[in-house]
């Protein structure tokens, strides 16, 4: 691939609902660009983008796919055009902000089909929050049902003013023949291939073309007080002059062109590749923000600077090693330099550089600001990391917005497994920001969370190819603990006599509840040496092992205050073991007196849902044990719903919101505080407890893994 000057370079994010085809546009864009033989399809498997096994099996994006191709415009200049394909299910949405954390331009792909859907309107949202230039590509018009003018009509009263259709289809759905430039007034004819050649409108496009072009005109100039004077002065604005004015204003996030075509048949795709290049930003027009300290400074995409780059994507290549893919944010970064990841202070050498294609991989020895590439085998850099130059330790803000939620327990199958696990654990987090692992110390379980049931069983499939770790995945185990109920005075004591030395310990406590939280207190109250002062520490740990053995109902104790205020000694037979043993042995009986109750744990549930729905979600929240503590108005009509709700009811609560809200809905739950359990569900919280190796839960709909297709379908994004 040639060298190009930065302001040739465009970063371009393909963004979509699942099945939209951004996958069969990037795969058809690099077949029309000539660096691969045919496009690949997403159906049989032989996508350029999508080579994973699990990608391949599932028929759908996991991660994000790298299509570079360099483009001779219609301008007559050639652009390199680093095309980011993201997927469009949920639960891999940490992909799509992660690419378009490096991208300079958003193409939104919506079907012709089905219209604007819900991962649509939740990526518009995001690429507004970054102020990211967008434009439409309308696909699937050879589909039948197609429908152009129903979709512009969807998008403008889904998202508001300022799309510019820029294309008419020439018939639809089986008729789709070619593309009406509303800009020239010129056919564009299509031949098997993607190629066309240009012919008058046809008759029963001309006059609607005419109308459009007069109101897209009008559209453009409004932007540019220049040439808006010469525009109602009778000036005939070009072609070129208009797409000028038209830059701007996509850069600007004012206009949001609209093309159309279809993957399939590659009417249209030459067009698009025209229009990115031509309207779309390069990296000299965003410069990239990073902090230094506490202080936001923008980095300009100088050639000449000092190198700087941010690790945007992570993939672990079964010959390579691993791989770091980077953006250059300034400078120019070349094979053997040396870098220090602001996160860890290491010095890195970028011993090999890469252009990736899909899972190719192209030698280069230099990459410019503003370019995308990979580095090998930076083992101790992970997504996410800045690639400094020594000495100046700025890094880039995270760009994930989403938190992962879903979790299930995951159990080694054999003891090599476990040897491997945490290792494989920490390399697959690495790679995937998006997952999180806890340890959970109640239920000694290993915890893999996601964004959702496909996100994590796919992780899982992956460290059994990629690391060679296979796990079980065991239903999720709720925390449960116990604590006193009242007070109570007890005597712990312990005589033995054996032949030789006896064991003899008298401890005498005063247990007690504390408040919610607290934790455990001990108090040394005992005066007159009654207790030697050496021996009163061993009280208080067998009193600490005896609460985490367990209590009545076999669950760690908590919340407790334990005052030991007198006993008696034996100056042969009293040891530490003694006493450790007679402290435990009254904590039991001070619990078995005053009784105990079970604790849960009890979360903070934040849920921002569309305000139809909002009813049903609180009549949901209120059927899970909840209490809701109140709403308060979002933005685009949203609402947010505030409860505290029993941990237990949001084992699957991602994939039940997800249906509930038709893909709409999202969550944030943290720990809030314990709650007594009710007295019907002690039961089956003790033997949950008692459960250890097989991992068995209390909830019989505690399914987790799931069949990788997730939630309510293809309809939730």
């Amino acid at each position: 691939m040639a060298d190009l000057a930065t302001e040739r370079v465009r970063n371009v994010v393909l963004v979509g609902h699942s099945g939209a085809g951004t996958t069969s546009i990037a795969d058809a864009l690099l077949a029309r660009a000539g660096v691969v033989p045919r496009a690949g399809r997403v159906d049989d498997g032989t996508s350029v983008l999508d080579t994973e096994p699990e990608a391949v099996k599932r028929r759908i994006s996991l991660s994000i796919g790298f299509a570079p191709f360099d483009w001779r415009a219609s301008d007559g200049a050639t652009y390199r055009v680093n095309l980011l394909d993201t997927p469009g299910y949920a639960d891999f949405e940490g992909e799509v902000e992660a690419a378009m954390s490096v991208a300079d331009l958003a193409v939104f792909v919506v079907s012709a089909v089905d219209g604007v859907e819900v991962t649509t309107e939740r990526l518009w949202r995001a690429a507004v929050r970054r102020r990211l230039p967008r434009m439409v590509f309308v696909n699937k018009e050879d589909k039948e049902r197609a429908d152009f003018h129903a979709v512009l009509e969807q998008l403008r009263a889904t998202f508001g003013a300022g799309f510019a259709p820029l294309e008419l289809p020439l018939g639809e759905a089986g008729t789709l023949h070619g593309i009406a430039d509303v800009l020239s007034e010129q056919a564009f004819e299509y031949e098997p291939g993607g190629t066309h050649h240009t012919e008058p409108l046809p008759a029963d496009v001309a006059d609607e073309e005419h109308r459009l072009h007069d109101a897209v005109v009008e559209e453009i100039v409004a932007g540019d007080d220049d040439q808006l004077e010469r525009y109602l002065s009778g000036d005939t604005l070009t072609v070129a002059e208009l797409e000028r004015t038209l830059r701007h204003e996509v850069l600007d996030g004012l206009e949001f062109p609209v093309l159309l075509g279809s993957a399939a048949t590659g009417v249209g795709l030459d067009r698009l590749a025209d229009f990115v290049c031509e309207l779309g930003p390069s990296p000299l027009d965003r410069p990239a923000t990073v902090l230094a300290g506490d202080e936001v400074v923008e980095v300009l995409a100088d050639k000449g600077a000092k190198p700087l780059a941010h690790v945007f994507k992570t993939i672990v290549d079964p010959f390579v090693g691993q791989l770091s893919v980077f953006k250059v944010l300034s400078g120019t970064v070349r094979v053997d330099d040396h870098l220090v990841n602001s996160r860890t202070g290491t010095d890195e050498r970028l011993h090999s550089l890469f252009v990736l294609r899909g899972k190719e991989q192209l030698p280069i020895t230099e990459v410019g600001a503003g370019d995308i590439a990979a580095v090998a085998k930076l083992a101790s850099v992970r997504t996410g990391d800045t690639l400094a130059p020594k000495g100046t330790p700025v890094r880039v803000e995270a760009p994930w917005t989403c938190v992962p939620q879903y979790g299930v327990a995951i159990l080694p199958r054999t003891q090599a497994d476990d040897d491997k696990l945490g290792s494989a654990l920490a390399r697959l987090q690495a790679q995937d920001p998006m997952l999180a692992v806890d340890r959970d110390e109640v239920t000694h379980q290993t915890v893999l969370r996601g964004l959702g049931d496909t996100h994590v069983t796919v992780a899982i499939e992956r460290l059994a190819r990629t690391f060679g770790v296979d796990v079980d995945i065991v239903p999720l185990r709720v925390p449960y603990r116990e604590t006193i109920a009242g007070s109570a005075d007890v005597e712990g004591k312990l005589k033995k006599q054996s032949g030789g030395h006896g064991q003899f310990a008298v401890v005498q406590l005063r247990v007690s509840p504390l408040p919610r939280g607290a934790g455990f207190e001990f108090v040394d109250a005992v005066v007159g040496g009654a207790i030697p002062r050496n021996l009163v520490p061993a009280v208080q740990k067998g009193v600490e092992e005896a609460m985490a053995a367990g209590g009545v109902h076999g669950l760690p104790v908590v919340d407790v205050r334990v005052e030991c205020y007198d006993g008696k000694y034996h100056s042969v037979d009293s040891s530490e073991m003694a006493f450790k043993t007679a402290a435990a042995l009254g904590l039991k009986e001070a619990l078995a007196r005053a009784g105990s109750v079970v604790l849960e744990p009890v979360s903070l549930l934040e849920v921002t849902v569309p305000a139809g729905v909002q009813g049903d979600v609180m009549g949901d929240i209120t059927a899970r044990r909840g209490r809701v503590m109140g709403t308060s108005a979002a933005d685009h009509g949203e609402q947010v719903i505030t409860a505290h709700v029993p941990t237990r009811e949001l084992v699957r609560y991602a994939i039940e919101l997800r249906s509930m809200t038709g893909g709409r809905g999202r969550y944030v739950a943290r720990h809030a505080h314990d709650d007594v359990l009710p007295s019907n569900l002690v039961d089956a919280a003790a033997r949950s407890h008692r459960r250890n190796g097989d991992g068995g839960g209390d909830q019989p709909d505690a399914r987790a893994g799931g069949n990788g297709k997730g939630g309510n379908g293809r309809g939730n994004g």
